[in-house]
């Protein structure tokens, strides 16, 4: 699969992958909101934007596929009944336009008595299509993911911090391209190939994150991805460059 093919959707944090007809998304946290209310935020539903933002995606590109990285669901380890209600319809909606995959991220538990028959439920470690690899990024991959020649994750929320010159900061998801530290990688996956490492922003605004260029990249493959080369683009596809430029 060429670099090419692989494509964010300006302005969304939306992957559309040209050869196999795919739009992939990822941390949904569908019932977030109750979480937000108990912390005394009150905040409007999100479901119901992010479903129209997806059919409209998919009127638009028309895609065979749409895979779904991960927290589909906000609540752990149950979740509330408005909660599985709505990631019941959401899921009803979308397959309208597409066939669907789940690979399930760490929130999703029970994910499999909220959806369908015809959804593909696969393996926390991800799974592969023509040579990438699709996970969420909560646990290790397996090793035949690791032998991909690009892999496609989630789970960070990944953001930029930017601070003015009145020192005042702001947060803007963004995306990262990067791959492993060829060393460190090669102690835990001694067959891997360093596939190049797409990271895609949350789908749900509301999901806030931690700013790469502060925290680093969370969750255990940030333990053997080399951050410093990491470039980062903002959803408009602004190249800010690579972190250790930052």
């Amino acid at each position: 699969m060429k670099i090419s093919d692989i494509q964010p959707i300006a302005k969304e944090p939306v992957l559309y992958i040209k050869k196999i007809k795919t739009l992939v998304i990822a941390d949904l946290h569908i019932g977030i909101e109750s979480e937000l209310r108990q912390q005394g935020l009150n905040v409007p539903s999100q479901t119901q934007t992010m479903l129209k933002k997806i059919i409209f995606l998919c009127e638009k590109y028309k895609p065979k596929n749409i895979i779904i990285l991960g927290d589909i669901k906000h609540n752990i380890p149950s979740s509330t009944i408005q909660e599985r209600k709505d990631v019941k319809r959401f899921l009803e909606e979308i397959k309208k336009y597409s066939t669907i995959d789940i690979v399930p991220g760490n929130h999703d538990g029970n994910i499999h008595k909220l959806t369908s028959e015809d959804i593909i439920l696969h393996s926390s470690k991800g799974y592969i299509i023509e040579n990438i690899g699709f996970i969420h990024g909560h646990r290790w991959p397996s090793p035949e993911i690791m032998k991909s020649k690009q892999i496609i994750m989630a789970h960070i929320h990944p953001t930029i911090m930017i601070t003015d010159r009145l020192n005042h900061r702001s947060f803007e998801p963004c995306w990262v391209r990067t791959r492993f530290d060829k060393i460190k990688v090669k102690e835990r996956y001694p067959n891997s190939k360093n596939p190049e490492i797409f990271i895609i922003p949350a789908f749900n605004r509301f999901c806030g994150g931690a700013p790469i260029n502060k925290d680093g990249i969370l969750g255990p493959l940030g333990k053997i991805i080399d951050i410093s080369k990491s470039k980062i683009f903002l959803l408009d596809g602004t190249l800010i460059g690579e972190i250790n430029n930052l």
